[in-house]
């Protein structure tokens, strides 16, 4: 595992199709498996699936059929804090926490990004929509805090 302080920054775009979340993934794992510990690196992982994936069921692909797939890594006195950002050309009603019931099939998504993240929003512009999660060691006791821009 690399220790350096240099703060790094990736980005890729992805197809606005099922296939994206599954390149981004793997692109996201290939370049973090050096750099962050296992279980972080499985929370980021699960959080851009269903960034990803929402994008693609939910939202407007960017110009040219795609997606962009974002992360940066950030040193901070408690450790790495790492932030997952994807945009897509935005919808109508944008990422909202739902209430899924017990046996319902979807809906869970931003709970689970809620969940495992320190905080995660929404910023909006003339061009579409970024949902971005935020992993920092300092807020970890306090995960799921929400901020829309």
């Amino acid at each position: 595992m690399s220790t350096g302080s240099v703060e790094r920054s990736w980005c890729v775009v992805v197809p606005h199709h099922a296939t994206g979340a599954r390149l981004a993934r793997h692109r996201l794992a290939s370049e973090l498996a050096d750099v962050v510990p296992p279980v972080l690196l499985a929370d980021l992982v699960a959080v851009l699936a269903e960034l990803v994936g929402n994008a693609v069921r939910h939202a407007d692909p960017l110009p040219g059929g795609v997606v962009r797939v974002a992360w940066r890594l950030r040193p901070t006195a408690d450790g790495r804090c790492v932030q997952l950002r994807v945009t897509d050309g935005g919808s109508a009603s944008g990422p909202l926490l739902r209430a899924a019931t017990p046996d319902a099939i979807d809906g869970r998504g931003l709970h689970i990004v809620a969940g495992l993240s320190s905080r995660w929003g929404v910023e909006r512009d003339g061009l579409g929509q970024s949902v971005w999660a935020e992993f920092d060691p300092a807020v970890a006791a306090q995960p799921g805090l929400a901020i829309a821009g």
